[in-house]
């Protein structure tokens, strides 16, 4: 009986065990906070703490996806680690330099010229460690939770509530420099990786027959073969009759 006892709470340990290292994880996320959360506040500054979840490597860069109506020109650097530099990028911006120490908590702030007319922004994350390591806070929250933090599962994007527009405020005109509206899910590799409109074209380059200088190589291989079978297919029925 004693045994039996032991090897119970040698199990409920390890169990238990088990339970605290995966949830720990879990706990980590980015959050985003502002004292000026309200629909078309100007110069706007939002606070974000991105919580380090590496046991092994600091946090060197912060990539940040904005949220229709956030162009990247409307937004400025106000403060973060120190010697980090802030980079726009066309659909948001990152915030990066040497790595932060191990476990430490990456925060920074910005300013937005001006939030835009909605209930909630969601701002798509990437952050990365000195490993390479890369943590995804790019999930949306679709269950109509008011934390914003869906059932806690996942990599939740960080959200900002925003009261609703004071009496009389009305939209700015757009910045001089307003780029295209941010991409729908950011991915670790810069955009300037993806093919080009010219480089596609090339790939799809015609001859005279309408077909691509890929299709008309194959074509030449079949044949080769086709004819390699022939010749010794004749020259087996020439040995046969022999």
């Amino acid at each position: 009986m004693s045994r039996i006892i032991r090897r119970l709470t040698v199990a409920a340990a390890a169990a238990a065990t088990a339970v605290l290292f995966t949830a720990v994880p879990a706990a980590a996320h980015v959050e985003v906070e502002s004292d000026d959360a309200q629909a078309l506040a100007e110069n706007a500054e939002l606070a974000f703490t991105a919580e380090s979840e590496s046991a092994t490597a600091g946090i060197t860069q912060i990539r940040v996806v904005l949220p229709k109506g956030i162009a990247p020109s409307d937004v400025t650097y106000g403060k973060g680690p120190e010697g980090w530099k802030f980079t726009a990028t066309n659909d948001g911006y990152t915030v990066k330099g040497a790595a932060l120490k191990v476990g430490a908590d990456a925060e920074y702030s910005v300013v937005v010229r001006q939030l835009p007319d909605a209930k909630e922004l969601a701002f798509k994350t990437l952050q990365t460690y000195g490993d390479g390591k890369v943590d995804r806070w790019i999930e949306l929250d679709e269950s109509g939770d008011d934390d914003g933090h869906g059932h806690g599962e996942g990599n939740p994007a960080p959200v900002l509530k925003l009261k609703a527009a004071a009496p009389g405020a009305t939209p700015v005109g757009p910045s001089p420099s307003a780029s295209a509206s941010p991409s729908a899910t950011p991915t670790a590799e810069e955009s300037s990786t993806s093919p080009t409109p010219q480089a596609a074209d090339t790939e799809k380059e015609d001859d005279g027959g309408g077909l691509s200088s890929g299709a008309w190589v194959a074509i030449a291989v079949v044949l080769v073969v086709a004819v390699a079978v022939a010749v010794v297919f004749a020259r087996r029925r020439g040995g046969a009759r022999q």
